[in-house]
């Protein structure tokens, strides 16, 4: 079970960090496929902070993200967290390869269909992201934009 607290207040953006869960909230997982052809689990990723980022190419604020997102991942991917973006629309894989390469994003992306209900939890609009623990235990989420100052507070934070 969890109880709700804001986890983080930004000024700049009305949007919150959501729901913090109790240390005995279970591991999440899930599989999904990716652009590149490979299959994708979040327990590949224990060890590490995991930002699931749920996006679509049509969406404003999330194209707005991409490169903050991007920088994140690369100033972490090889010591304590990583970025998974979801691409949750229905797309032409060309289409969508093309989109993510103009982009430059170098983290894994990941191919879900449309949903309000993920694995993580509920989706009520696009951007939306869930923040895993090392331990593969969600902690937060996020609906809207985020920044790269708003992933380094958060988790430098929570590290304290």
């Amino acid at each position: 079970m969890f109880h709700a607290r804001p986890l983080l207040r930004l000024p700049v953006i009305t949007m919150l960090w959501l729901f913090s869960f109790s240390a005995a909230a279970e591991t999440v997982d899930f599989e999904l496929p990716g652009l590149d052809g490979k299959h994708y689990r979040l327990s590949d990723y224990r060890g590490k902070w995991v930002l699931v980022n749920y996006w679509a190419t049509w969406c404003p604020p999330c194209r707005e993200e991409l490169p903050e997102l991007e920088v994140f991942h690369n100033n972490h991917k090889d010591t304590d967290a990583v970025v998974l973006g979801v691409a949750m629309e229905r797309i032409e894989m060309p289409r969508l390869k093309a989109f993510v390469d103009e982009q430059f994003l170098s983290y894994p992306i990941l191919i879900a269909k449309p949903a309000a209900r993920t694995e993580l939890g509920r989706v009520p609009g696009l951007p939306t992201s869930f923040l895993v623990n090392p331990e593969g235990k969600l902690v937060a989420r996020q609906v809207g934009p985020l920044t790269l100052e708003d992933l380094e507070s958060f988790i430098t934070s929570t590290n304290e």
